[in-house]
């Protein structure tokens, strides 16, 4: 298949200000060296605990955030700082939390418009036309166009947020946390939307969630983080079904489960230093597997399987 986003050596590394007359404070390594490719049509969902660096790829993925060192590219062309208007029509960013996504001091209509003007230079008779063909995809009013955001419930705010990237006319959406806000009777009624217009206009989403539900439930292939890197990535089905890499495994198991009684990890479950990073793996601290190789150099990402990568010394069997 057609890669439709690739993702090409990125980092990205936040430096702090040198305090006077104290030495300079080395820099928080964020993400650390990603490169992947996400098919046309596929939707990959993204793991990992909070501060493992989810959102700040997503992030540099649409160009809110300036990478350290890599590149972005979106069916070949690479995606530049200074072109924001031609990555605002390839690539676009679904926010977590609905309502404080979108201005309050504007109605829906007002926001709609601005990627229709700033983007596709659109004249009003065509924006009416756009918004209103927008609107009855998500499933929308036209009434509420002339509303403000705090009129709006989580999951209508979560459609109209929807509408605004779907109104780029870009064909990738990166989905940060989208339903985590929204009570889990919305939530399945977002995510059949999504699956519905993924289907009906050919889009590739990035899925990035802690819940492994839902992940499980949208994703074709996954990919888990872990402090900065990418420690595994394969199908949905084999990443739950049977994980290699032991923190995917530590991820599964202190999930929730109806039924299940909840599973409290027996090993360390401190994270690593960010300002004082280990010299190996940097799991090797929580893993029951951990070995005299694991803290002597990070392991690198390697394919064991077709279409199966972990980033494990000694991966699961």
């Amino acid at each position: 298949m057609t890669a439709a986003l690739q993702i090409q050596g990125l980092k990205k590394t936040y430096f702090f200000k040198k305090p006077m007359f104290a030495p300079a404070l080395p820099g928080v390594k964020a993400v650390q060296t990603i490169s992947l490719d996400v098919a046309q049509g596929e939707t990959l969902g993204i793991v990992g605990e909070s501060g493992c660096g989810k959102s700040t790829l997503a992030r540099m993925l649409v160009g809110l955030t300036t990478p350290t060192e890599g590149q972005v590219l979106v069916e070949g062309e690479v995606l530049s700082p200074d072109s924001p208007e031609e990555n605002g029509k390839r690539i676009q960013y679904v926010f977590q939390d609905p309502i404080s996504s979108l201005n309050p001091r504007k109605t829906i209509r007002q926001l709609m418009e601005v990627p229709l003007v700033y983007l596709h230079n659109m004249d009003k008779a065509s924006r009416d036309s756009r918004i209103r063909e927008i609107f009855a995809r998500v499933g929308l009013r036209e009434e509420f166009l002339e509303r403000y955001p705090h009129e709006f419930s989580g999951g209508q705010a979560q459609r109209i947020g929807i509408a605004r990237a779907l109104a780029a006319n870009a064909r990738i959406l990166v989905l940060d946390e989208p339903v985590s806000a929204l009570d889990v009777s919305v939530q399945a009624q977002v995510l059949n939307l999504l699956a519905e217009l993924k289907q009906s206009l050919s889009l590739t989403y990035l899925f990035i969630s802690h819940d492994l539900a839902v992940v499980e439930a949208v994703s074709d292939r996954v990919a888990v983080m872990y402090f900065g890197s990418l420690v595994e990535l394969a199908p949905a089905e084999m990443i739950f079904n049977s994980p290699k890499h032991p923190y995917t495994q530590l991820l599964a198991n202190s999930a929730p489960v109806v039924g299940r009684p909840l599973q409290v990890p027996t090993q360390h479950a401190e994270l690593p230093d960010p300002l004082n990073p280990p010299q190996g793996c940097a799991f090797a601290g929580r893993c029951p597997k951990a070995q005299s190789d694991c803290l002597a150099a990070p392991p690198p990402l390697t394919k064991i399987k077709e279409n199966e990568f972990v980033a494990c010394y000694f991966p699961l069997e």
